[in-house]
């Protein structure tokens, strides 16, 4: 059965997702639209770097999260002037690189879901005189529903998987950012292979099921 060890991992994980796939929202809803819309010539050097996380090895991202944040790295120096302190091995540590490190799973569906809508709704829009705030909130975001739902369910799956990057970033100190991934394996490292599968079964069931209710419930999103 599962440690008290273990039930703070897993509380302390699903909290590192949910507050790293609400931050991703906010912040990947208005450049996940820039992305959509803009011709400007930049729109491949940041969609490439929004995807940069899809193929870096997750331990080169926390090197380099250590690295920046860190007390002699440029937003730890940040950080420290603003009287925050370091942020490597502590929550706050990690829930920058999850939102980095999450951030394409969350911006690219959004912005296919923008793009999917194409520009007639929004000419419509425009001819009853309705604002671009008004048009964004009123015909914009119910039509890119199936996307909005593609990620947060894959923004909040991907964070709970999350090791590499956490790891590195966050080390390994109980309540504080040993998070299920890590947990798992301090199981593995100390041969406790019966709490070591009730968590991996439990990553197991809970990725499977996300993904069906993903495809249960946004059939025609999963189509496009």
């Amino acid at each position: 059965m599962p440690t008290a060890s273990d039930l703070g991992a897993i509380a302390l994980t699903l909290k590192l997702a949910a507050l790293t796939t609400l931050i991703l929202l906010l912040v990947g809803t208005p450049l996940a639209w820039w992305l959509a819309r803009t011709r400007s010539a930049w729109k491949g050097p940041v969609g490439a770097l929004v995807a940069l996380p899809l193929v870096l090895p997750p331990t080169v991202l926390g090197f380099y999260f250590l690295v920046t944040m860190g007390p002699n790295g440029p937003i730890g120096a940040l950080t420290q002037w603003l009287g925050i302190g370091v942020l490597p091995f502590t929550f706050a540590g990690l829930v920058a690189g999850s939102v980095v490190y999450s951030m394409p799973f969350v911006v690219q569906p959004i912005q296919n879901a923008f793009e999917a809508i194409g520009q007639e709704p929004l000419e419509a829009a425009a001819t009853l005189r309705a604002s671009p705030l008004d048009t964004f909130f009123s015909v914009v975001l119910p039509l890119a529903r199936p996307g909005y739902l593609t990620a947060i369910v894959m923004g909040f799956a991907h964070t709970v998987g999350e090791f590499g990057v956490v790891l590195m970033i966050g080390g390994n100190i109980p309540d504080k950012t040993r998070v299920m991934s890590v947990q798992i394996y301090d199981h593995v490292e100390a041969l406790e292979y019966v709490q070591a599968h009730w968590l991996a079964a439990g990553m197991v069931a809970f990725s499977f099921l996300v993904l069906l209710a993903l495809y249960a419930l946004n059939p025609t999103g999963q189509r496009r």
